[in-house]
């Protein structure tokens, strides 16, 4: 099979090509999603909720990148949660692993032409909020395109009206009833008392952050930092799908010069693992109210 791979200088892809990758699983599957899942650094195992599971090596789907990161399986489970039916992806696509921004997204178009109508989106993030704790669960409201600034936007290029409009609109990119559906999933749960919503800055990685980039995140009004999630985001409200995003918060940001506390991702997925539980639950509840 063909797939992309990170040293991959494909600036696009065509219509023709999505659709290939999406033929081939609607082949090689009789499960039909109208909800996908992208897991983050440590959370692939929101798909071991899936019953009924169909699974695809990335390397065994046309066309489809490779995850090289650690926490990030490199599967596509298709499944049932709650009787839904749904496409969970066991690790994603980063800028910093040497694809280009379309690489990167190229499943979301995939996705669309399945027919999924919702896309759920993990992640882990440093907070950078000072009232949030590590192991917060953050609803993403809003979000910080740095990437984007710099010219990588993953819509740059020849826009396919088959897919969106040329110039959509990002400032409801995070579905206001979701997120009430989410709020109030947490609470029935008993897990609101860890739940804080705020603004995704998505800086391209694969360095942690500065400190002097930390105050300046702060002051534009972000409340956690990642490496992922935006270009999956902007891709999707691009293609008319409600969006729900959910960063775990597995660490805070240093903004002490005198401090001696170092982000890494060793603690990122012990963090991730005490806390999976809880943000597998909540998605599986919530996906069972859509």
């Amino acid at each position: 099979m063909e797939a992309a791979s990170p040293s991959s200088s494909q600036c696009s892809y065509t219509y023709d090509q999505y659709k290939e990758t999406a033929d081939w699983l609607l082949a090689h599957t009789e499960q039909r999603p109208k909800v996908a899942i992208i897991c983050g650094s440590g959370l692939g195992s929101l798909a071991d909720l899936l019953e009924d599971k169909a699974v695809f090596q990335y390397e065994e789907i046309p066309r489809f990148p490779i995850s090289t990161v650690q926490g990030h399986a490199g599967k596509l489970v298709f499944g049932k949660l709650h009787g839904r039916e749904c496409v969970c992806m066991q690790g994603r696509f980063h800028f910093y692993e040497g694809y280009n921004i379309h690489t990167v997204t190229y499943p979301v178009r995939v996705f669309f032409l399945l027919g999924v109508e919702t896309l759920i989106v993990t992640n882990a993030a440093g907070g950078l909020n000072g009232s949030y704790d590590v192991g917060d669960i953050m609803l993403i409201k809003d979000h910080i395109n740095m990437p984007g600034f710099a010219g990588q936007n993953p819509l740059c290029g020849h826009n396919d009206d088959r897919f969106g409009v040329r110039f959509p609109c990002m400032s409801d990119a995070y579905d206001r009833d979701l997120r009430v559906l989410a709020k109030q999933t947490a609470e029935e749960q008993g897990c609101d008392s860890f739940l804080q919503e705020g603004v995704y800055c998505m800086l391209a990685g694969p360095t942690y952050e500065t400190i002097a980039e930390c105050k300046v995140l702060k002051t534009l009004g972000a409340d956690a930092v990642g490496m992922s999630t935006v270009p999956e985001v902007v891709v999707a409200r691009h293609c008319g799908l409600r969006v729900l995003g959910l960063s775990l918060i597995t660490n805070k940001v240093v903004t002490d010069y005198d401090s001696k506390e170092k982000a890494n991702h060793t603690e990122v997925l012990k963090t991730t693992e005490r806390r999976t539980q809880d943000l597998q639950k909540l998605v599986s509840n919530l996906i069972a109210k859509l």
